[in-house]
């Protein structure tokens, strides 16, 4: 292996999502999502912040393709935006919005960056919502057809295609109990949404074996261990039910072919014959996102327990300020590739920060950041060590960015972006160290 640890071709990138870091959401002629709504209602995000300007990518791309240049990216995972292409979600296309995503793979092809474009990161367009967003079996429809216009304009460059990001998390978020867009409370409405999601999922594989030939497909899911915060039979339970929602309800059917046996029976009344066949199409790698550990205290909604329970008192890392379990994640990678047998690539890891600052010589100093991710990527080097077949891994993420129900506070990026000084962009000490690592 080179370096002793990882094998030659071994693809080193980084990701991003358009709502996260595009802004430019009034311009060329992009309509709203479902989370242009969200961060318009009080209390949602801090201080009322919005995607409207982000990290204005929209704008400085090109700049950014720059900087994943010092840095030596070989792969930019990126998502399209659904509004931006088709603005209400279905019927006329956008030759702006796709004129955009033309300009940015072409520019990274130039660069000698491979595109990885990703179908779908959260951002359902608004009006699709209003007539019943993902709980409406004719997403999956409305879904392929804007597959089918991404991959005619640029399926003769793109060759990697995820259909989805984390749908566990943007649908036990959004439909399960409503923290997030389009916020639905409703058990019977995510178990809908789920399937439909599922649905969209093969059409969108289908579509794109159709339209672009040789292309490599998969989707990018969200898996974490499951621990009881404390050991009690209730929270044993939630545990078991919280981890079969997070963790199997989309790639069981994606990858094996059915839901898993636990909660089969609830999407029962939603499952149309033929449906499973069609949701399980064949993928060539599967995408990991991985942040750490999750522990579950049980509570009256069983999709909430995941969120609010205490960690074991485990002592903090000395740079990074609390406990980080990068074994957790060497086993994550070895129960990814028993149970669904793809090869993995890690589409998202990183930590983030709520105190970065640039010193006084310029430098923006993240030795967290930089603890953090030498810790993780040693876990995944022996996890490739023991076998498991990991072939690529992409930073979470390129920059700072709108972190969702956490605003800009929470800064997850490799390069810093100073919102308060013309969106200035400089590499972190990570980008630098990450930089070293692609190189080596």
């Amino acid at each position: 292996m080179a370096n002793g640890k990882f094998p030659p071709g071994f693809l080193w990138g980084s990701s991003s999502a358009a709502y996260q870091i595009e802004g430019g959401a009034g311009e060329g002629g992009r309509g709203p999502s479902i989370w242009d709504r969200h961060c318009r209602i009080a209390g949602k995000t801090p201080n009322g912040e919005t995607g409207d300007v982000a990290a204005d990518h929209f704008h400085r791309w090109a700049e950014d393709i720059g900087l994943m240049t010092e840095i030596g990216l070989q792969a930019y995972r990126f998502s399209v935006a659904w509004p931006r292409v088709m603005p209400r979600g279905r019927g006329a296309v956008n030759p702006e919005g796709l004129d955009f995503y033309e300009r940015l793979v072409d520019g990274l092809l130039a660069a000698g960056i491979e595109p990885w474009l990703c179908l779908y990161h959260w951002d359902l367009p608004l009006a699709l919502n209003d007539l019943g967003g993902w709980a409406n079996r004719d997403s999956a429809g409305w879904f392929a057809d804007y597959v089918t216009v991404v991959a005619r304009r640029l399926g003769d460059r793109v060759r990697h295609f995820a259909t989805f990001n984390e749908q566990s998390v943007s649908t036990i978020f959004g439909y399960a109990y409503g923290g997030n867009a389009p916020m639905v409370a409703d058990y019977p409405t995510y178990l809908k949404a789920v399937h439909h999601q599922n649905l969209a999922h093969g059409a969108a594989v289908d579509v794109v074996r159709a339209h672009v030939p040789g292309a490599s497909i998969g989707v990018v899911h969200n898996r974490q261990p499951c621990h009881p915060e404390t050991d009690t039979a209730e929270n044993r339970a939630a545990t078991a039910t919280f981890s079969t929602h997070w963790n199997e309800v989309f790639p069981d059917p994606q990858v094996l072919g059915h839901y898993p046996a636990a909660v089969a029976g609830d999407f029962e009344p939603y499952v149309q014959a033929g449906d499973l066949a069609r949701i399980c199409r064949p993928l060539d790698w599967f995408g990991l996102n991985h942040y750490g550990p999750m522990f579950i205290r049980a509570e009256p909604n069983p999709l909430k327990c995941g969120f609010g329970a205490n960690p074991p008192e485990d002592p903090p890392h000395p740079d990074v300020g609390w406990a980080i379990y990068p074994q957790a994640f060497r086993q994550e990678l070895h129960d990814t590739a028993d149970r669904y047998r793809l090869p993995i690539y890690v589409t998202e890891n990183g930590c983030g920060n709520w105190e970065e600052t640039v010193a006084a010589d310029g430098r923006v100093v993240d030795k967290h950041r930089l603890s953090f991710l030498a810790a993780y990527t040693d876990a995944m080097a022996q996890a490739i060590a023991d076998g498991v077949d990991v072939r690529g891994y992409f930073v979470w993420s390129l920059m700072d960015c709108f972190e969702w129900g956490s605003g800009y506070g929470n800064r997850f990026g490799v390069i810093y972006v100073d919102y308060a000084d013309q969106q200035r962009r400089i590499l972190k000490e990570s980008a630098k160290w990450y930089a070293g690592l692609i190189r080596g």
